[in-house]
């Protein structure tokens, strides 16, 4: 049964009760970020964490940290800088490069990410921990959610579980991040999704 992590979020906030909480966002870019770090501002204390050792070329992965960044200054949103690991991707996903773009391969790179975020979290003394990702109207809400819910279970921290995109968390992304110029990606990340989309593109000349 699905289950709408939207109201489980609004849930959540209604019962802090008015405390705002410290909150580690694991942020995969910085147009996704914009429309979250709306919605969570008024009720959090938020500490954006960029990890996504996904990212291929290393070019890619800096041009979008770069644009992250910047904009977090430009809000005065507190920011932590996570490695670069490809190799770390590069062996979780090892075995599983036919599968499709949203398949068992996303779900370990959602896994990877969500788990590297509640260690942070954890060692960060952070009560809180989510993840942009469930913005995108490309990804499983419900495959994300579940993977942080069981990864919070192993950490002294929680996970707010969230579906970013409803309430038009995902236009209000693309608008907000089209109306400051932000460097908005043509594919989700990795080397296979690149490669998704390359083709896409010549399917349709």
């Amino acid at each position: 049964m699905k289950i709408n992590y939207n109201k489980e979020m609004n849930k959540t906030i209604e019962e802090l009760k008015g405390k705002r909480p410290k909150i580690l966002l694991h942020s995969c870019c910085g147009p996704c970020s914009t429309s979250v770090i709306d919605r969570l501002n008024p009720y959090f204390e938020i500490i954006v964490y960029y990890y996504n050792p996904n990212i291929s070329p290393e070019e890619e992965y800096l041009r979008r940290a770069e644009e992250q960044i910047n904009y977090l200054k430009s809000i005065g949103i507190e920011y932590v800088l996570g490695d670069y690991e490809i190799e770390k991707y590069e062996s979780a996903v090892r075995g599983l490069e036919k599968e499709k773009e949203g398949g068992l391969r996303c779900l370990t790179c959602f896994r990877l990410r969500l788990e590297k975020t509640a260690q942070k979290a954890d060692e960060l003394n952070i009560g809180y921990f989510t993840t942009t990702l469930t913005v995108s109207a490309h990804k499983n809400s419900q495959l994300i959610n579940e993977a942080g819910i069981k990864i919070a279970r192993n950490y002294e921290v929680s996970y707010l579980a969230s579906d970013f995109k409803k309430e038009d968390g995902y236009k209000k992304s693309v608008d907000l991040s089209k109306e400051l110029g932000m460097y908005r990606q043509d594919y989700c990340g990795c080397k296979f999704s690149k490669k998704e989309s390359e083709i896409k593109s010549e399917d349709k000349i």
